[in-house]
């Protein structure tokens, strides 16, 4: 098991940022790669972010594209998604996960095996 914590979530105004981060107790996350998801209400999951474990490849959807940073810090265990210029439409629980397996994609739910409890963006307009 890998228990991944998201945190960072909150309320902002549309035109805004959040950082949202993702960590892990107890487990490395260094030699996975890991995503970000996110659910709106009534909406099925979907892909918003990945980045390989080394931090040298990343793969947002196109609606973030430009907007959204996936990065991270291998010796803090730490995931970040850096998120600017929010929309209402953005709002929705962010979740993150890991992806033990290289040889999957990554824009999948399917793809990765563990995932962390989510965190609430709310965007005003």
């Amino acid at each position: 098991q890998v228990p991944l914590v998201e945190s960072g979530g909150g309320l902002v105004q549309a035109g805004g940022s959040l950082r949202l981060s993702c960590a892990a107790s107890g487990r490395t996350l260094s030699s996975y790669a890991m995503g970000w998801f996110r659910q709106a209400p009534g909406k099925e999951r979907e892909f918003v972010a990945a980045i390989s474990w080394s931090g040298g490849s990343t793969y947002y959807a196109d609606s973030v594209k430009g907007r959204f940073t996936i990065s991270r810090d291998n010796a803090k265990n730490t995931v970040y998604l850096q998120m600017n210029s929010l929309k209402p439409e953005d709002t929705a629980v962010y979740y993150c996960a890991a992806q033990t397996d290289p040889t999957k994609g990554w824009t999948s739910m399917d793809e990765y095996d563990y995932w962390g409890q989510g965190t609430q963006v709310t965007v005003s307009s």
